[in-house]
């Protein structure tokens, strides 16, 4: 479109339009998210969900974000549809013949770029019956996008919904991740701004105002133990807790509206928060 509206430090609003579009990218990547939800077992390979979600993207007549991407910092491009992080594994890793086992937890993350505009979210799935601390941990990184969603709404500034997600997770004994965030989104994955989960002094440069037609890839990235990560050395894609303890990650494409803001890559049931 033209006189896309424009704002400083390059965050480009999407016009009603735009997110209609961006509407159908999330709702495929919905879709594969569901699907994993019911392969995820016992057994099951990573490189079988990963091959299941590509069958899927490629049905669809989309593009996989995440396949083929390069980094300064890794030895190959990124091979896979999916991000399938398993258990130390906060996020980034490359789906393969690791064997899920029972108490295993697995984040899955899917970005897909159907007509033109993309969409990203991500689930962490426990893998039969997993520990009440592991559980303990989904819930609250569940809860703590599901607070930012709530808290969404034109007018506010994003430090003041990021603080109270570090509150919630930080309450709960565990870590928010600070070397990865979540970021804009819309014609390309990563747009402006980056979308912290916490906020200090070190993120007041990077504040930025919540307005009609911003749309965020919000994500926060939870550790069991500490905050430190590191990357896996195998292939330096997989980003690992430097503890070891378990992590977890859940992330929807959010458009922020008139009145609250609309979760992109939610099912038909339920999409919207208004903000109050």
């Amino acid at each position: 479109m033209t006189g896309v509206p424009q704002r400083s430090g390059g965050i480009v609003l999407k016009s009603a339009r735009e997110i209609e579009i961006m509407r159908h990218a999330g709702r495929l990547v919905w879709q594969v998210l569901e699907r994993m939800q019911e392969l995820v077992q016992p057994g099951v390979t990573t490189g079988e969900l990963n091959a299941a979600a590509e069958g899927m993207i490629e049905a669809a007549g989309a593009i996989a974000l995440f396949k083929g991407v390069r980094t300064p910092h890794a030895k190959i491009a990124f091979p896979a549809a999916l991000c399938t992080s398993v258990n130390e594994e906060v996020v980034h890793g490359i789906p393969g013949d690791r064997v899920l086992h029972e108490g295993d937890v697995v984040s899955i993350d899917c970005g897909v770029k159907l007509e033109g505009y993309c969409g990203d979210s991500a689930r962490t799935f426990p893998v039969g019956k997993v520990s009440d601390r592991i559980a303990r941990l989904l819930r609250v990184t569940r809860e703590a996008l599901e607070l930012a969603v709530s808290e969404m709404r034109p007018g506010r500034m994003w430090s003041e919904v990021a603080r109270q997600m570090q509150d919630l997770v930080e309450g709960e004994g565990f870590s928010v991740v600070r070397e990865f965030v979540g970021h804009g989104i819309g014609r390309e994955m990563h747009e402006e701004p980056k979308v912290a989960n916490f906020y200090d002094r070190t993120q007041k440069r990077g504040d930025f105002l919540l307005e009609e037609g911003l749309v965020l890839a919000v994500e926060p990235m939870v550790n069991q133990g500490g905050a430190a990560v590191k990357y896996a050395e195998a292939d330096r894609w997989a980003v690992v807790t430097r503890d070891g303890s378990p992590a977890a990650h859940f992330e929807h494409t959010v458009a922020v509206s008139s009145d609250g803001c609309e979760i992109l890559t939610a099912g038909p049931e339920a999409a919207s928060a208004t903000g109050t």
